[in-house]
């Protein structure tokens, strides 16, 4: 496992591997492995993203000057291990897994992915909790974000030098009224959980192929997720302005009741969809509206 490891920090195991060095006693290591489906025919992007930020955790590991042979990181694909994937009863992926040195694995070995996110980070907790051992996560440079913001605040101050006589558009309380209602549609989303716990974007079952972009459980939630309900939120949001635009704006008549039911249509269609959402995470929840 040494010789593995010394060049490659996520030993590759098929069945045969997997028989000898994990599941075969005795040893005196512990293996964390992340059972994935990589090949491209499985369509399973939230593979790849799990997988580099568990080479990411590896790669920490290995390169830090406290690396020990007390615990390996190996990961075995579907496609070159599709015996192990039935010996141990598995049919979704990415999934990780703690085999401890003595014994079985318990209940807590096995990674709540779709609680914690698959954030190098949060599976470095995970690994200090189940082997005690310590990883402090290194990440490669990356100047994307900084990149980003000098190009965003370059552009604000091109314009505003290019206004520099006609700054009126500061003072426009529509503008001001738009970007603070933009914070809070994307603030209450859930944007900053993402952020903070790097949830996958969606769940493929690699044996049924079938997507689920809303996480069953109230105590998770994927990306997609997030950004359905900021849409939802500024669907109903919209609705709500078309309303108090019909009501309150000197506009032709005809065109304020079209405005009306827009926005009533709006209103209704949209918060039934979020309600059926809140329904779907939230079991036994009493309530619904137009939809079940």
């Amino acid at each position: 496992m040494m010789e593995w490891s010394s060049k490659r920090s996520v030993i590759r195991m098929n069945g045969d591997k997997f028989r000898r060095f994990v599941k075969a006693p005795p040893r005196n290591y512990s293996v964390v492995i992340m059972f994935t489906a990589l090949q491209p025919q499985r369509q399973c992007g939230v593979c790849r993203q799990a997988d580099e930020e568990f080479q990411v955790l590896a790669n920490s590991w290995r390169y830090s000057s406290a690396f020990t042979n007390k615990v390996f990181f190996a990961c075995v694909d579907f496609d070159e291990g599709s015996d192990v994937f039935q010996m141990l009863s598995m049919n979704s992926a990415p999934t990780f897994l703690h085999f401890p040195s003595k014994g079985k694995p318990r209940k807590s070995d096995t990674y709540e992915l779709q609680v914690r996110g698959f954030a190098a980070e949060q599976l470095a907790r995970w690994v200090a909790d189940r082997t005690d051992v310590q990883i402090r996560v290194i990440r490669p440079p990356n100047y994307a974000g900084p990149l980003l913001l000098g190009f965003l605040l370059a552009v604000i101050g091109g314009l505003a030098y290019l206004r520099r006589h006609n700054l009126e558009f500061l003072f426009n309380k529509n503008v001001w009224a738009f970007s603070a209602l933009c914070f809070v549609l994307i603030m209450t989303s859930g944007q900053m959980w993402n952020h903070i716990r790097g949830p996958p974007y969606a769940h493929k079952n690699p044996s049924t192929g079938q997507v689920s972009y809303i996480h069953g459980s109230s105590q998770a939630q994927f990306v997609a997720e997030t950004h359905i309900v900021l849409l939802f939120n500024a669907a109903v949001t919209m609705g709500m302005v078309l309303l108090h635009e019909a009501a309150t704006s000197d506009i032709d008549i005809g065109k304020r009741k079209i405005m009306c039911v827009a926005g009533i249509g709006l209103v209704m269609l949209f918060f039934s969809w979020l309600l059926s959402i809140f329904r779907a995470k939230y079991h036994g929840y009493p309530y619904s509206f137009l939809m079940t």
